[in-house]
């Protein structure tokens, strides 16, 4: 372009009025064509085509000068225009990618932490379930020891019970032992006693039976003496309750314990026959 521009200035702008009159006829002259192949010949009126004289004007050079210094300068305005829209452009494209990396970063930033908080969640729901799991566990093995210690305990419980009772069961035969040889022994000292001082009656025969019932105190008193069965023979009753009344006190009651004493020594029957003193 700076080529024709150039070509202009040195023909002082002659060949471009020469180019717009040939182009004017030429348009004419296609025109004048078209009419006469499209009309009737003998319609066809002849026109003179109008004749375009072609003005050479001869331009001051330092205007022209000037026209193209400014044509320059806004070639170069606008060239730093694009230039500038250019970088410009360049410049937010570059901040768009920026932007769309940082965003691609905290989004991958954010990627990261929810899948750091699903890990820790899921660490520490697996470590619930091993708290869990070991609690059940120690639970279970509490359960067991208290059932083994429960266990131990009633056996000791009943092994206890099992002595206690078998102690308690040797006391008592040990002790009825003993009470019966205390009641045999104080019951043979009163029946000795009485035999000795009872006097059989001239009356008495083999045979006679008779009983007698004594109430005595814990000090060996004799309280009462009566014939409980009788052996027919008055004076061989009679004779039983007399030997009763010498040999009391019965001394040897007094070291009797008191509820043995009750049990036994309250009231006491002895047998009187000829041939013994049987109780």
């Amino acid at each position: 372009m700076n080529n024709f521009f150039d070509n202009l200035i040195i023909y002082n702008g002659y060949p471009l009025s020469i180019g717009v009159a040939v182009a004017v006829h030429s348009v004419i002259l296609v025109l004048l064509i078209w009419l006469q192949s499209s009309s009737n010949i003998d319609s066809l009126e002849l026109v003179q085509p109008t004749i375009i004289k072609a003005l050479f004007i001869d331009e001051n050079p330092q205007l022209k000068n000037e026209r193209v210094l400014e044509r320059r300068r806004l070639e170069r305005t606008e060239q730093e225009r694009i230039s500038r829209e250019e970088e410009q452009r360049l410049q937010q494209e570059e901040r768009e990618n920026l932007a769309e990396l940082e965003r691609q970063r905290a989004e991958a930033e954010r990627a990261r932490e929810r899948q750091a908080l699903l890990e820790r969640e899921e660490l520490e729901r697996q470590r619930q379930l091993e708290l869990e799991r070991q609690r059940e566990e120690k639970e279970i093995e509490d359960q067991r020891r208290r059932q083994l210690e429960d266990a131990e305990r009633r056996r000791q419980e009943e092994e206890a019970e099992r002595r206690r009772q078998e102690e308690a069961e040797a006391a008592s035969v040990e002790a009825a032992r003993t009470e019966l040889e205390l009641v045999q022994s104080a019951t043979a000292l009163i029946q000795l006693a009485v035999q000795q001082v009872w006097n059989r009656p001239p009356s008495a025969r083999n045979g006679m039976r008779a009983i007698l019932q004594i109430s005595m105190l814990p000090t060996g008193e004799l309280l009462d003496a009566r014939i409980t069965e009788s052996s027919g023979d008055l004076a061989f009753d009679r004779s039983a309750e007399n030997a009763a009344y010498s040999a009391a006190p019965f001394t040897e009651l007094q070291s009797l314990p008191i509820n043995l004493f009750n049990r036994n020594f309250r009231t006491l029957s002895l047998i009187f026959q000829p041939e013994d003193l049987l109780n």
